[in-house]
């Protein structure tokens, strides 16, 4: 498989999303990925809708199909001791091991992390849970919506304080996936130094708080609870949302002069000293919303984001997914990519957020990204090719 992890062999014993999202990423980089299931398979294979239908009239979840590309299936039953015994072969020949059990849960399954690391003195395993893996309140079990209101997210999510608002996408288990990528990475670069092993652990709580950015720095540094303020930003303005003729657009003045060049470009007293300084603007945020909205009604969403580009204001529009998938720049950046499914056909699937280049001594780019990508796997379609590579000779160090 090419990519820059080539090579690398990863046994992913999680499910649902966080630990999913964080083998896909490895995947996409050219790791080879074998997926462990229960004999009923990963829990996402059963959420929906929506469902499509297999050629034999199975349904397959949507859910599912998001996060698992480039991977083999096989399933085990980790309480009959033959099959833990394959878990434990593949586990002497991987480099990485994903898991997202309940703490103590694979421990009590015989596979602790001293037995992994008994097996295997170099595998780098990756730990995800909901709330850490001790503390007071290590027990609980960790779903994205529950983290993203006790990690304090829907507070400042929403129309106002009033309305606490989850994230439109599973933002906890994206994170944890992501950190816990990253994870692997760093422990895989201390495993080229020292030979050994180690143990990375990240949570859906702890993805969360981390992501808090400068909400977070607003209460521990001086002393502001953030709350819910819609669809306009903090601490900047004017940033947000603004209505105009039959529709809305987004607008970004991220510092004084991107507002001088908005106020020439529509005719508003750039010199008004209420409006002065981005401080000012956010204290006067409700009645500078309403003289740009007031500004921005003669113009329907077209004609105005030709004028605020013309006048070097970032703004945007806010898409529906089916035109951001059908949007040029979206597959300008492979962020659409096409596989062939064993049950489904032709499918396209979100792409990776990552693009690699070889640059030349001349300085010409040759684009190295992965593109041969592979469909989420049917349960269990790879049992029988994996169980015969591991019954073949040994892979070479």
């Amino acid at each position: 498989m090419s990519g820059a992890l080539g090579g690398l062999l990863v046994v992913d014993l999680t499910r649902a999303l966080a630990g999913p999202q964080a083998s896909m990423m490895l995947a996409d980089l050219g790791a080879r990925v074998i997926k462990v299931e229960s004999p009923a398979g990963d829990d996402t294979r059963s959420w929906g809708p929506p469902f499509v239908d297999a050629d034999d009239g199975t349904p397959v979840s949507t859910y599912f199909l998001s996060c698992n590309r480039n991977k083999e299936s096989i399933t085990l039953n980790l309480k009959r001791d033959e099959e833990a015994q394959v878990l434990a072969r593949l586990v002497e020949r991987a480099d990485v091991l994903l898991e997202n059990y309940k703490p103590g849960a694979l421990q009590r399954l015989g596979f602790g992390a001293e037995r992994l690391m008994e097996l295997n003195p170099r595998l780098v395993m990756l730990s995800i849970s909901g709330f850490g893996h001790d503390g007071p309140e290590a027990h609980r079990a960790g779903y994205d919506q529950i983290a993203q209101g006790e990690a304090g997210l829907m507070s400042v999510t929403g129309a106002d304080p009033a309305h606490p608002q989850r994230v439109g996408v599973p933002i906890a288990d994206l994170l944890a996936g992501m950190n816990g990528a990253f994870g692997i990475l760093a422990a895989l670069r201390e495993r080229d130094r020292t030979g050994r092993g180690q143990i990375v652990r990240t949570s859906l709580l702890a993805s969360v708080v981390a992501a808090h950015a400068f909400q977070g720095t607003r209460w521990t540094v001086a002393g502001e609870v953030g709350s819910a303020q819609g669809n306009h930003h903090p601490a900047i303005a004017p940033y947000g949302l603004f209505r105009c003729a039959g529709g809305s657009v987004q607008i970004a003045c991220g510092n004084d002069a991107m507002w001088g060049r908005l106020c020439a470009a529509f005719d508003m007293a750039g010199d008004d000293p209420r409006y002065g300084t981005n401080t000012d603007r956010v204290a006067r945020r409700d009645e500078l919303t309403a003289l740009l909205e007031s500004a921005f009604a003669p113009y329907g969403p077209d004609e105005l984001l030709r004028r605020l580009a013309e006048a070097g204001v970032p703004a945007g529009r806010v898409r529906t997914l089916d035109e951001v998938y059908a949007w040029e720049q979206t597959r300008s950046q492979r962020l659409l990519v096409d596989v062939e499914h064993p049950t489904l056909g032709k499918i396209s699937l979100p792409g990776s957020a990552l693009r690699t280049f070889a640059v030349d001594p001349a300085g010409t780019e040759t684009e190295t990204t992965r593109i041969d990508h592979a469909p989420p796997p049917v349960l269990g379609a790879d049992a029988d090719a994996i169980r015969d590579w591991l019954d073949g000779p040994p892979p070479q160090a």
